[in-house]
Formats: structure tokens, C-alpha cells, sequence
């Protein structure tokens, strides 16, 4: 299984180093290790410096070419940015079951996979198309740990198929399990049903003609969605497609994205009446989107109130250039600068 695939820019966080040896710097990166260690490390991140000498310090001593925006012109610079979502990561107990499934029944393809036995974990990249134009799934299994907990607070990946009732019966023959039946879509005339994968990830199956970006949608439950779109909008420049509010189902969608629903794979958040407080379980990692420039995109995240979780910069060795960072409700990005995303996939 082992690979020459480099690691995935989205797997790194980064601690301080000064205390660890080679191959621990290297593990400590990867965000799918599922260990609850990145707080021990006491991560402050530094301040952004406001002085165009020390600016052109900064950028020269990371590596960065691109300017650095000025903090009145970072959120209007976002508006522009060439920006889409590239990939989904989470963790999974039996990697090549979970690849048999989403292969034989979701029709996906195994884009790369790679082996990193010395940090002890796998990764897989699955999805309908190259990862340099499509959307995918970065599947993470870490050697020895069978089960995850997946939380209250995701919800659904959602796929986009042209024979929705055929999709099912493929998942039930291959003894997958059903949540709910093909039926009408309330308020509309399409349907949808929702199917469970191994580790009980849920699957929106949305019938649809054919797609151009079949994995379609990621969702996750918020616990004040006015505030979660205005930061989406700002910082991260999406535009919000639509809204939907359900009095019946005592909840409220908001669908945001960087293109058309219908042709680009979106966010859906969901608000709960009343709910404030999700448990996130330790399943789920992060969604990563990529960038023009990452310390533009780290500065418009602070002005639009995010918070950085690391500050931006090249990632040792492989050079990529990444900014990570959490919504108001806790939810983790990394944003991947587009040049060093493209040379990563050669």
C-alpha cells in the first residue's frame, strides 16, 4: 500500500518544533492522527506585523512572493480570490472497507493512497474525477484504532446521482445500511434518500441529472447561522445560494459555496431552534479550499472575527504554503495556496 505520494497539505497542523526529532516533527503535522495533542504543545499564534519593512521581512524570510494586504483591503481582496473546495478529510476504522464501499457502491475511484508506517496511519483520496478540478474525500485510517466518534454536530456529505432507486439497492445488495427510502423531497419535486456508510458516515443521495461535481455537498449543523453566513460571505468569500427555513422540522438551511449548486460542491449549514451547542465527536476533521494567497486569506479571516490556528506560511520540507483557522462554531479549514496545491499533485 505504501506510496510515493507526498503528504496531504491538509494534514498539517503546526506545533512548535523545537523540542521534537525528525520523523515526530513529521507525525505531529497530520490532521487525521485522531490524538488530542495540538493543545499540549501551547500554540500561541503570533500577530500579524502592520509595517511594510517588517512585512517585507516576514515575507522574505517564508518564502512568500505575494504581497501582503493591508487590513482595509483584505476583505475585498477575498471577493476576488480564485478560490474552491478541494477536499473533505475524516477518519475511518477499516480503510479498505470503507474503500470497497465507496468504489462498489458509490461508484467513486481511488485517486492515491499512500502508506505512512512510521507515523502510523494510511491515507486515501477517493472521489469522480482528478483531485486538480474535483472535489474529494481524504479518508484517514490510523493503525490500531477501529471506531470514532462521529458527534451531533456533522451531519451529511450529500451525492448527486441520475438513478437514485438503483444507488440504493446496490448499497442494501452489498448489505450497506438504508436510513431512509427514495421519496419526494418536501416542498419539491425531487427526490432523495440517505444511506449509512462503515463507519456511519451519513450520505444524502440527491436525484439528479448528471452532474459535474457528483460529491455535492458537505453539511454541518451551526448554532447561529446569521453569524456563521456573515463570516462564510466575508471571510471566506462564498455566496450564499439560498436559504430554507423548515417551521415544520423546527430548523433553517442556509447553502453557500463558490458556484453554482448544481455544478460545485457546497456547504450546507443547519440551524436547530434553540440548539447552542454541538458535540463534535473526534471523527470529523476539516474541509480545505484553496487559495491565491494564504497570509491575504489568514488576515480576512481575522478581520471577519475567525480564529487562526495556524499562522500563515510555508509547511517545512514540502514547501506548500497553508493557513488554518476555525469558524465561530469550532469548525476547521485550512486553506491551501493554489500554485503549491498543483505542483503537490504531480
Amino acid at each position: 500500500m505504501a506510496s510515493s505520494f507526498r503528504p496531504s497539505i491538509s494534514s498539517f497542523m503546526l506545533p512548535s518544533l523545537s523540542s521534537c526529532n525528525p520523523s515526530q516533527k513529521f507525525s505531529l503535522f497530520h490532521l487525521g492522527s485522531g490524538i488530542r495533542r495540538f493543545h499540549d504543545f501551547g500554540l500561541k499564534p503570533s500577530k500579524f506585523l502592520r509595517h511594510d519593512d517588517d512585512n517585507c521581512m516576514r515575507a522574505k524570510a517564508s518564502g512568500n512572493t505575494s504581497s501582503i494586504a493591508a487590513p482595509e483591503n483584505a476583505l475585498d481582496w477575498v471577493k476576488h480570490d480564485k478560490r474552491r473546495m478541494l477536499h473533505v478529510v475524516y477518519r475511518v476504522g477499516d480503510l479498505d472497507k470503507t474503500i470497497k464501499f465507496y468504489t462498489e457502491c458509490l461508484g467513486m475511484k481511488l485517486l492515491r493512497q499512500r502508506d505512512m508506517q512510521e507515523q502510523r496511519h494510511t491515507n486515501a483520496f477517493l472521489g469522480y474525477g482528478p483531485e486538480d478540478a474535483h472535489f474529494a474525500v481524504e479518508l484517514t485510517y490510523n493503525y490500531g484504532i477501529d471506531k470514532y466518534d462521529i458527534g451531533d454536530g456533522f451531519g451529511h456529505f450529500g451525492l448527486a446521482v441520475d438513478d437514485i432507486s438503483r444507488i440504493v439497492e446496490l448499497v442494501r445488495a452489498k448489505g450497506g445500511k438504508i436510513t431512509r427510502e427514495p421519496m419526494l423531497v418536501k416542498g419539491g419535486n425531487s427526490v432523495n434518500a440517505f444511506i449509512e456508510d462503515p463507519d456511519g458516515y451519513q450520505f444524502e443521495l440527491l436525484e439528479r441529472a448528471p452532474s459535474p461535481e457528483p460529491l455535492c455537498k458537505v453539511m454541518l449543523r451551526v448554532c447561529d447561522l446569521d453569524r456563521s453566513i456573515k463570516f462564510y460571505e466575508k471571510a471566506f468569500g462564498m455566496e450564499l445560494l439560498r436559504t430554507q427555513d423548515d417551521p415544520e422540522s423546527k430548523n433553517t438551511i442556509a447553502i453557500l459555496g463558490y458556484g453554482p449548486e448544481e455544478k460545485c460542491t457546497v456547504l450546507e449549514l443547519t440551524y436547530n431552534y434553540g440548539v447552542t451547542k454541538y458535540d463534535k465527536g473526534d471523527a470529523y476533521a476539516q474541509i480545505a479550499i484553496a487559495t491565491d494567497d494564504v497570509y491575504k486569506t489568514a488576515e480576512a479571516i481575522k478581520l471577519a472575527g475567525g480564529k487562526i490556528t495556524r499562522e500563515p506560511g510555508p509547511i517545512p520540507d514540502i514547501k506548500t504554503k497553508i493557513t488554518s483557522c476555525e469558524d465561530p462554531d469550532g469548525w476547521k479549514t485550512v486553506f491551501v495556496d493554489n500554485i503549491d496545491f498543483s505542483r503537490e499533485l504531480e
